[in-house]
């Protein structure tokens, strides 16, 4: 990389998790600066965050509006050069379309949307002005899930004919949400977070991870969502049957209610020849099973990772036996948008390797799983086909 790609922000203030981790993962590979934002709704909060990150007070904003006009009346090589979207659901699609329309690259947090017409509207953006858009499914970005999904492609695991997700929490057990926890309110109210709660926060992780190794896309769903909290308008828990575009059938358990799990997002792949199995609050292991034989228990860093994946081994820092895992994981997605953006810039070919992040088709894949697997619950129909 010839330059330092400069990054914009909006969301991310005081109190916020995820900004955070992106202001973090981002600056982790030393490509990319962070140099203006509109982090808070309360311009003053957002000034005061400003000051924390060392930011020049002139690049500080108050509205993402402004921040667009005063971006674009700089010279073009002051001015971001994509701007990071971390801010609660609702806002994720007007403010990435404002700046794609403006000229600008946009990163944007999971669910894209708030709904699938929303997402599909966004794409047609994306597309009529060129520029680069990512969406931050971090887990995917693991170096043993790009294992993984080169195993399946490989045909390692013969036909896939299982596929079971699970991703179990615990933090929203109680209504933490009425005793003002940031977090738990905007992401139990649907006029932030969307109709889906659970479903849509972590549900589309795991539909994502699920569709990402092994290459299918899901077709069909019979879900059953539940708000075990009284009085809490969306989903805490969710349990879904799914059908794949090869025959494949899948269970897919998400629950945000499940006293004790704490980030317990995990894969099963079973193929007719061997099954693949991943832990995500254990990154740095794959396990890998035939019939009749021992475990295999392979692990990031070593050489046999490199050789059966170049993705996996692009997205490794550090050698076998330190651990590696989420922030690195953001990092990984963060430096291929980086690199993407250059290429384009200097009209070079992007490799598909440094292409490897999760863009506007998967945004629109979430949607419409969201959007299934709620109407699916609420119409009571055994099965309920993906529109997308």
């Amino acid at each position: 990389m010839a330059r330092k790609i400069r990054m914009g922000m909006v969301g991310g203030g005081k109190g916020a998790f995820i900004g955070a981790v992106h202001r973090m993962a981002a600056s982790l590979d030393g490509k990319i600066e962070l140099v203006a934002g509109a982090f808070d709704i309360d311009p003053e909060r957002g000034k005061l965050m400003g000051d924390e990150l060392c930011l020049d007070h002139s690049r500080v904003y108050g509205t993402y509006k402004e921040m667009i006009e005063k971006e674009l009346a700089l010279p073009a090589s002051k001015r971001v050069d994509f701007v990071s979207v971390v801010t609660p659901n609702n806002w994720h699609f007007p403010i990435s379309k404002d700046f794609l329309e403006a000229g600008f690259n946009v990163l944007c947090e999971k669910p894209m949307t708030m709904s699938l017409a929303e997402a599909i509207g966004l794409e047609n953006i994306v597309k009529k002005s060129g520029k680069t858009f990512a969406l931050m499914h971090n887990y995917t970005a693991y170096p043993m899930v790009k294992l993984a999904k080169d195993m399946v492609k490989c045909g390692d695991l013969g036909t896939v004919r299982k596929v079971i997700v699970i991703y179990p929490q615990g933090w929203l057990a109680r209504p933490i949400e009425k005793q003002g926890q940031q977090q738990a309110s905007w992401r139990t109210d649907p006029k932030q977070s969307g109709a889906g709660g659970c479903i849509g926060d972590i549900g589309s992780h795991s539909e994502n991870l699920a569709e990402y190794i092994t290459g299918l896309k899901i077709t069909e769903v019979c879900a059953e969502l539940t708000s075990f909290i009284e009085g809490r308008p969306v989903d805490d828990d969710a349990n879904c049957l799914l059908r794949f575009d090869n025959g494949a059938k899948g269970v897919l358990h998400t629950s945000q209610i499940s006293i004790g799990e704490e980030n317990g997002l995990s894969i099963w792949v079973h193929g007719t020849d061997a099954s693949i199995e991943w832990h995500q609050e254990h990154p740095n292991q794959l396990l890998f099973k035939k019939l009749d034989a021992p475990v295999e228990i392979l692990s990031r860093g070593n050489p046999y990772v490199a050789a059966k994946s170049p993705a996996a081994a692009r997205a490794t820092r550090v050698p076998s036996g330190h651990p590696e895992g989420f922030l690195e994981a953001f990092a990984n997605n963060y430096k291929n948008f980086a690199e993407t953006i250059l290429l384009k810039e200097e009209a070079k070919e992007v490799d598909p390797l440094v292409n490897d992040f999760p863009s506007v088709a998967e945004g629109i894949r979430g949607m419409a799983f969201i959007e299934a697997a709620i109407a699916n619950s609420k119409n009571n129909e055994k099965w309920t086909k993906l529109k997308h």
